[in-house]
């Protein structure tokens, strides 16, 4: 693990280590800091908490929260609950993939975009619901999805 990584995941450590239930905080602040859970990290945070490698990985693949791999440089989040499928939510879904060429939790291949979906925002009288960098937009359609996504896939002239 290279200096800044194994900074952060020190500091995680340091601070959450010792207390109860210190999995879940240490590994949000490692995903805060470096954007995922890199895999260099699972054996330190392992040997730290007297865990296996094994129950760290569980961790990290279960929570749809976690990443084990760098994210885009933007991130869109689509919600795939019920109240937004209710009103276009499943097409909104399938043009973002068409439209990016990656599926959710992938990146496109040029490494600007992550696709994620996520399983409500609180905001189901005005889906479909979404993401784009952390900031919300509503009653999104595929038109206004290719109007915010474009400022961020074109390529600076």
């Amino acid at each position: 693990m290279d200096g800044g990584n194994s900074d952060i995941v020190a500091t995680a450590l340091s601070t959450w280590r010792g207390r109860p239930g210190a999995l879940m905080p240490i590994l949000h602040a490692v995903q805060d800091g470096l954007g995922h859970v890199p895999a260099s990290a699972v054996p330190v945070i392992a040997k730290a908490l007297n865990l296996t490698r094994a129950e760290i990985e569980g961790v990290v693949s279960y929570y749809p929260f976690f990443r084990a791999h760098p994210p885009g440089a933007h991130v869109v989040r689509l919600c795939r609950a019920e109240a937004c499928q209710s009103v276009g939510a499943d097409a909104l879904a399938r043009h973002a993939t068409s439209v990016l060429g990656c599926d959710f939790d992938e990146t496109t291949p040029d490494g600007k975009i992550t696709l994620e979906p996520v399983f409500c925002f609180g905001q189901c009288a005005c889906g479909p619901a979404a993401t784009i960098d952390d900031r919300l937009v509503l009653r999104l359609t595929p038109a206004r999805l290719d109007a915010l996504l474009r400022p961020l896939t074109e390529t600076p002239g």
